[in-house]
């Protein structure tokens, strides 16, 4: 697991051939229980890494495209699962709570739903008001440069930008950890409003 740009935020990765990008998982080691958000399998490494720092106790997956390993590691941890409310008669595997724009399933952690992304209701989470943890809708396929889900997979695009301008507008953003692609770790707020800029000039061309 790599420590990034906090002491008590981990990462582990997958690099995916077909889309030439990394797929990330984040834990958050907290008092009260660790937080992990959409986990990839684990290598022997990386369990014995999590259970040297404490399990999961709460496991929030952004969309259903993004369950990935949720279950196993929930079943090895006893971890609580925490889906998007907006999938909820869909989803693929069953959670203990649902959760929706505004919750706070963990003191510190806000919860934002999304619209437009392929999946309804996306969430996107802001850790202690700086750093944004994204799942689909908002990716980096280059370093220090953030971009959308492309077109043919929206079901929104005018909602999905939206829903990213709202994001851009948070005042405290700093890093934004993205599930597919480069991690930003400053200036998060900066390259937020590039990307609704590039949007915005697109949508008017």
């Amino acid at each position: 697991m790599k420590l990034l740009h906090r002491p008590d935020l981990y990462a582990w990765s997958r690099f995916d051939e077909a889309r030439n990008i990394d797929f990330h998982s984040v834990l958050w080691v907290r008092e009260g229980g660790n937080v992990v958000i959409d986990p990839l399998p684990l290598s022997a490494h990386e369990q014995a890494r999590l259970a040297s720092l404490g399990g999961v106790r709460h496991l929030l997956i952004t969309n259903s495209d993004h369950v990935r390993a949720a279950r196993a590691v929930a079943d090895a941890t006893g971890a609580r699962l925490y889906g998007p409310v907006a999938e909820r008669d869909r989803f693929p595997i069953p959670c203990d709570a649902w959760l929706a724009d505004g919750d706070e399933p963990v003191p510190g952690l806000t919860v934002h739903a999304l619209s437009g992304s392929k999946t309804p209701g996306e969430l996107a989470f802001v850790l202690e008001r700086s750093t944004l943890i994204t799942g689909d809708l908002i990716r980096a396929h280059a370093g220090g440069r953030l971009t959308l889900l492309p077109d043919a997979k929206l079901t929104d695009r005018a909602a999905a930008l939206q829903s990213v301008k709202r994001l851009a507008a948070l005042p405290e953003i700093d890093a934004v950890l993205v599930g597919d692609g480069w991690p930003v770790f400053r200036q998060g707020k900066a390259i937020l409003t590039e990307l609704v800029q590039e949007l915005e000039r697109a949508e008017s061309e």
